[in-house]
């Protein structure tokens, strides 16, 4: 990570980087909460890679003091999908995800989980979950957003790379760059039917948000080698 994007007193995502302008949110939330005072650097970024640094002016001013750079995206590009858990802990995920470095985040509706979302309901929660990535990208300095989509069916995630995450599996690798993870009641056989390329997580039983984190993180590990 560049040493100014690391230095930054507050990281934040805009629409233009040419003419900065901050959303009430984000005026909010470095002037009354991080209380910036004038002069202090923020960095900005797009969210598609280009970020730049300015100095925090007022609530509603940012004044660009360096060039736009561009961080290319790394690849793989790694992608998570889990199945709906209960509470809060949908945010948890996608949160930590988010942290991580995770680049795509699937919601699923598996054959054997609790929790569904109705239309309705599905589309107010993913924004939810969408503003939870956003943020959690800001604490982590991220210049590229993580997409957050769903719910759908195991089935319905296409590509070439997608795995189950199933107990006494194969050993996780970048042959795996899409990894799903089940609901705690675990796959249906038809379910496991729909790919031949199931991964093993480690010897326990995980929940599902410490499965995500486990698998997040591995891929994350195997990519930066």
């Amino acid at each position: 990570m560049n040493p100014l994007l690391r230095r930054s007193t507050a990281h934040v995502f805009v629409d233009s980087l040419l003419t900065p302008t901050l959303n009430s949110d984000d005026q909010h939330h470095l002037a009354r909460v991080l209380r910036l005072r004038a002069g202090e650097s923020v960095s900005i970024s797009d969210g598609q890679g280009r970020w730049r640094i300015c100095r925090f002016v007022s609530a509603d001013v940012l004044e660009p003091a360096t060039e736009i750079e561009t961080v290319e995206r790394v690849f793989p590009e790694i992608t998570i999908g889990f199945a709906l858990p209960k509470g809060d802990r949908p945010e948890w995920i996608v949160q930590k995800l988010t942290e991580i470095g995770v680049d795509h985040v699937i919601v699923l509706h598996a054959e054997r989980s609790v929790v569904r979302w109705e239309p309705d309901r599905a589309e107010r929660n993913i924004a939810k979950l969408v503003k939870v990535a956003r943020e959690a990208a800001m604490q982590s300095r991220r210049v590229w957003l993580p997409t957050v989509s769903g719910p759908v069916r195991a089935d319905q995630v296409l590509g070439g790379s997608v795995s189950l995450a199933e107990p006494n599996s194969d050993a996780l690798t970048l042959a795996a760059t899409t990894v799903l993870i089940g609901p705690e009641g675990g796959w249906t056989a038809n379910e496991l039917s729909i790919t031949a390329s199931h991964v093993s997580l480690g010897k326990s039983i995980l929940r599902v948000e410490t499965a995500a984190l486990v698998a997040a993180a591995n891929l994350s590990a195997l990519r930066d080698r």
